[in-house]
């Protein structure tokens, strides 16, 4: 029993992440926070959103965020506030913009080249002459029956 209300203590952590004295009045930006904060990263956790994250720097995040809305920006300019003050890597989706398409394009790129080099490899394989495996002289078999019986 004691594991099970783990389990749902651990399932249901993230849904406790936003505090009560976080959310804002108005439940149209309320909303709008919401959204923003689903697509920006936790620093602290790394792969999880703010929204999700119970660290003190997504809750720093968050409110950060509201604060913003709050005082007027439209959600591109609480997310471009933000991204200027943290840089791009608070970005769950980061933009294919500048020295960024290089990682966008990589996988792709290795993905063809590894096809490519496989193709290359199987033709080569496929083309290579046949060799020919000679039988066992009399002295290698007696040698190997000598392994073979220690």
């Amino acid at each position: 029993m004691k594991r099970l209300i783990l389990a749902l203590i651990l399932v249901a952590a993230p849904v406790w992440a936003v505090q009560p004295d976080e959310i804002l009045d108005d439940p149209a930006l309320e909303a709008r926070a919401r959204e923003i904060s689903k697509n920006l990263r936790c620093l602290v956790c790394r792969n999880e959103n703010i929204d999700d994250s119970n660290a003190e720097l997504a809750r720093d995040l968050r409110l950060l965020v509201r604060e913003r809305l709050v005082a007027g920006d439209s959600n591109e300019e609480a997310v471009a506030y933000i991204v200027d003050r943290y840089g791009e890597y608070v970005l769950l989706n980061p933009t294919a913009r500048g020295a960024n398409w290089m990682l966008w394009a990589a996988g792709p790129i290795m993905l063809i080249a590894g096809l490519g080099l496989g193709l290359v490899y199987l033709r080569r394989r496929g083309s290579a002459p046949e060799q020919k495996v000679e039988a066992l002289s009399d002295e290698e078999k007696a040698r190997l029956a000598e392994i073979m019986d220690d």
